[in-house]
């Protein structure tokens, strides 16, 4: 089992709020020193290569990096009721869904640090998805720690026609 298999073994929801509690007075102590906003945008870079890393591993994990197997792959993030989702459409090359109720967010905020939270958890997201398929795009436009009532997952493949081209 992978180091990123045995942290997940306690839940994302319970790792997020550990690694939260940490970073949140590390964050504010650098932020005194060298500036808040450069040292969230350091925390953003870092934490966006780390997810594009761990979506690369995920679907070397689990041999294959299409939606169908994302879509089955997402029991760590839920696990323990953190998050409730309504699926919406869910084929080969789409996947919708809206996650209504977030234990994150309730995490973060009553941390009081739904700054940080957004960067540790909701930023992660599309980094996470390009890393596990260059081809798979995430569009979401609403979150819940944004104070949204839901947050909306739009994913689709890209023709690859047309991802060739971007590539270039």
């Amino acid at each position: 089992m992978s180091s990123d298999e045995e942290l997940n073994e306690i839940g994302v929801l319970k790792r997020r709020e550990i690694e939260a509690r940490l970073l949140a007075p590390i964050v504010e102590a650098l932020g005194q020193k060298f500036g808040r906003q450069e040292v969230l945008e350091v925390i953003r870079d870092v934490v966006t290569g780390i997810a594009r890393h761990q979506g690369q591993e995920l679907a070397t994990r689990l041999g294959r990096n299409d939606l169908v197997a994302y879509g089955e792959s997402v029991e760590p993030w839920s696990r323990g009721d953190a998050l409730q989702l309504r699926i919406l459409d869910q084929k080969e090359n789409v996947l919708n869904f809206d996650v209504t109720r977030c234990r994150y967010a309730e995490m973060y905020r009553s941390l009081g640090i739904e700054e940080l939270g957004s960067i540790l958890s909701c930023n992660r997201d599309a980094s996470f998805i390009e890393g596990f398929n260059g081809e798979i795009t995430l569009e979401r436009k609403h979150t819940i720690l944004e104070g949204s009532s839901a947050c909306d997952f739009r994913f689709s493949k890209r023709p690859v026609a047309h991802a060739e081209r971007e590539a270039k």
